[in-house]
């Protein structure tokens, strides 16, 4: 078999590059800051704060979930979720070196 795309990069890269792309969505966003800032386990109030159908939503929390940038729990019948905190820290301190990696060049006109 041939090599595929993702097997040219780090398992780092790919990581990084499946956590963006599961935030990459406006839901998801929404999603993560009701998240962060009720810094709590959070479970059936996202319907009522993000507006979206419960269907919708689980998809989305799975994907966040895939992407292991938040973790659940069963509680009763509902799945309850929080932040990945191993994750989360992960990722901050790769893009963070990313941003801050970048210098301006001297001349203004590069491109």
């Amino acid at each position: 078999m041939g090599i595929t795309k993702t097997d040219l990069y780090s398992e780092e890269q790919n990581r990084v590059a499946l956590q963006l792309k599961a935030i990459a969505h406006p839901a998801r966003i929404a999603i993560l800051r009701h998240i962060l800032k009720s810094n709590s386990c959070i479970n059936s109030d996202l319907v009522q704060e993000i507006g979206l159908a419960q269907a919708t939503i689980s998809q989305h929390l799975k994907a966040l979930k895939e992407a292991e940038l938040i973790q659940g729990t069963i509680e009763g019948k509902a799945m309850c979720y929080c932040i990945n905190p191993n994750s989360w820290e992960q990722l901050k301190a790769i893009v963070n070196n990313l941003f801050e990696s970048y210098q301006s060049p001297p001349n203004t006109n590069c491109c």
